[in-house]
């Protein structure tokens, strides 16, 4: 949080928000590069450098401002050409992505730092289109093949 003109951490929203996140490799490779180019910072920034302890920083080591990276991130949409979104979307765009790549709730439950998987289902997660046509497509194939394995078709 900004406040002040300055950077105020606070506790967790909940018992739930502290929690280890999966990585996939590139990501961590991204980590890698990124934890590379602050310790050339560091280096260049001498005594100058604070210590911050975060992955993402000014050249001097100081944390981003919130604001500063909302703008940003709405900067670099504009620019991308895409539809506008908030940052915050990003979090149900995964949310929604997650099951369409057969990911249990219970895990982006897990992923999102949720209580309960109500407010995940709920708030979170949509049905992308081509995931409910699989699920139509899949679902009827069973209704078929269990006509057709008792030797009744179904008529039209």
């Amino acid at each position: 949080m900004h406040a002040d003109d300055q950077i105020v951490v606070g506790p967790s929203k909940s018992a739930a928000s502290c929690r280890e996140v999966a990585l996939d490799a590139e990501t961590v490779r991204g980590l890698i590069r990124r934890r590379e180019r602050q310790e050339r910072l560091s280096a260049r920034a001498g005594t100058r450098w604070q210590d911050s302890g975060y992955v993402f920083t000014t050249a001097d080591g100081a944390p981003l401002r919130p604001d500063y990276l909302t703008g940003r991130f709405r900067r670099l949409v504009a620019a991308s050409g895409q539809p506008p979104i908030r940052l915050h979307d990003l979090r149900h765009g995964a949310a929604t992505l997650a099951p369409a790549a057969r990911t249990d709730l219970k895990v982006v439950q897990a992923m999102l730092g949720h209580a309960s998987i109500v407010l995940t289902a709920d708030t979170h997660v949509s049905v992308l289109p081509e995931v409910a046509h699989k699920a139509a497509r899949k679902t009827a194939r069973l209704v078929l093949n269990a006509a057709s394995a008792r030797g009744r078709q179904l008529s039209d």
